[in-house]
């Protein structure tokens, strides 16, 4: 990396973005930053750090510079278009991880589900272990000195995990996502095999997964799973109201028992794919064993609180695949409580893609509401509705506004889930506000 130089990250508050700046930040780097003046969950991590955030403004771009470009902005963004023009030195966000990484044992973790979950728990236990820089796509970054490994989230949006060649990866699933670039599920396919093709040392995949089962590599691929043709298998998994508990084996091997305060049969899938990598290291068992079981969980992943009573959890499911995942973990957890989802659809496309696929996972749940869709700076408007939605949903479906969440007011000492990629938390806020307005009344 070259000193003496400011890097300047566009759209410092994203998610990536931002765990990218700390890692300088630890580095001894100077760093600052543009971004939209509104709130963001990845900011006070920021600010802690002591990094500067500016809005957006052409003037902020210096000659002293290395500029990172965060992935939602085009060449025509105005601190762009003069980054380039004063010819300051110009990264995209995955071109710049994919030199972070160099030097250091590195895993990306891939998938169109999963990712920031498995990349949280795998970058805790490592960290527990050995050295480890991570970047974790809750906008939670990490740079140690010497550090033996590096674990990233590699992200298959418009492929930009080709960037980066990394010594392990870990693949959870393969599914239809981002309508808007990929054109078909065999698109997709080819994204995740070129991936592939960039591993150097071995690949752990989950062995459910029809079309990881289809992956071709010049280095081993490990499948882990629950079943017999999986490499590293999770067998007698117990899921209890206090977590998950279960026996791995590695072939004929038994590795023991493994514990973890998670929820949801994914979690076990996400901890098996950790201690296959750790295992591939030579990392000692009993470490990853200590490690698991203080393992908090990511930012928007499945987040617990109590308010007045309700139990309310907040996550980033904004896929059939993850809702499904998250109801299943909520029902583990709360066997005995009614699970009343809020759903914020996240961009048009998906929405209309995979309209019958949402409504078969909303109704798992006992009750659902919808907000209104979350469009994005890339699809502001499209042919579809909430209301589309709804109509295909046989538990509820009702469209809250933010000004009135008065609906849910009906459930006492319940489970309400807030899913959502977008700004589903202004929906939360609101809700907990009401919740604390009415305590306060009757008290």
């Amino acid at each position: 990396m070259e000193t003496k130089k400011i890097y300047h990250f566009i759209g410092i508050k994203g998610t990536g973005m931002s765990a990218l700046a700390l890692i300088l930040v630890d580095r001894g780097e100077q760093v600052q930053g543009s971004d939209i003046t509104q709130y963001t969950f990845t900011q006070r991590g920021l600010e802690k750090a002591g990094i500067k955030i500016l809005p957006f403004d052409e003037n902020n771009i210096k000659d002293n510079m290395i500029v990172i470009v965060g992935n939602a902005f085009k060449d025509d963004h105005p601190e762009v278009f003069k980054a380039r023009e004063m010819g300051v030195p110009t990264y995209r966000y995955h071109e710049f991880l994919g030199e972070m990484i160099e030097g250091k044992t590195s895993i990306g973790v891939a998938g169109a589900h999963g990712k920031t979950s498995t990349t949280g728990l795998l970058a805790h236990v490592l960290s527990g272990i050995a050295p480890t820089d991570y970047l974790v796509g809750d906008g939670s970054g990490k740079g140690v000195p010497n550090a033996r490994f590096f674990v990233y989230e590699a992200d298959e949006y418009r492929r930009h995990f080709l960037a980066t060649n990394p010594d392990y990866a870990i693949m959870t699933n393969i599914d239809f996502d981002h309508p808007d670039y990929y054109q078909s599920i065999d698109d997709v396919i080819d994204a995740f095999q070129t991936f592939a093709n960039q591993v150097k040392k071995g690949i752990f995949a989950w062995g459910d997964d029809q079309y990881l089962r289809e992956i071709k590599a010049n280095v081993p691929v490990y499948y882990y799973g629950l079943n017999e043709t999986d490499d590293f298998r999770a067998v007698d998994v117990k899921r209890t109201t206090k977590g998950s508990k279960f026996n791995v084996w590695y072939h004929d091997e038994d590795l023991g028992e493994f514990s973890v305060p998670l929820f949801g049969e994914h979690n076990v899938l996400n901890s098996l794919a950790v201690i296959a990598v750790s295992y591939f290291e030579d990392v000692d068992l009993d470490e990853i064993r200590n490690e698991l079981l203080t393992f908090k969980g990511v930012k928007r992943r499945f987040s617990e609180r109590k308010v007045e009573g309700m139990t309310i959890i907040d996550d980033y499911a904004h896929h059939p695949s993850e809702i499904k995942a998250t109801i299943d973990a909520a029902r583990q957890e709360y066997p005995n409580k009614e699970i009343v989802v809020v759903f914020q659809p996240h961009t048009f496309s998906r929405t209309i893609a995979m309209m019958d696929d949402f409504a078969t996972s909303l109704d798992l749940a006992d009750k659902v509401f919808l907000t209104d869709i979350y469009g994005s700076p890339r699809e502001q408007s499209g042919d579809v509705s909430s209301a589309d939605l709804a109509q295909k949903i046989t538990k509820g479906g009702q469209v809250l506004s933010v000004e009135n969440m008065s609906p849910l007011l009906d459930y006492d000492n319940d489970v309400v889930v807030f899913m959502g990629a977008g700004d589903i938390l202004k929906y939360e806020n609101a809700y907990e506000e009401l919740l604390s307005h009415l305590s306060n009344k009757i008290n």
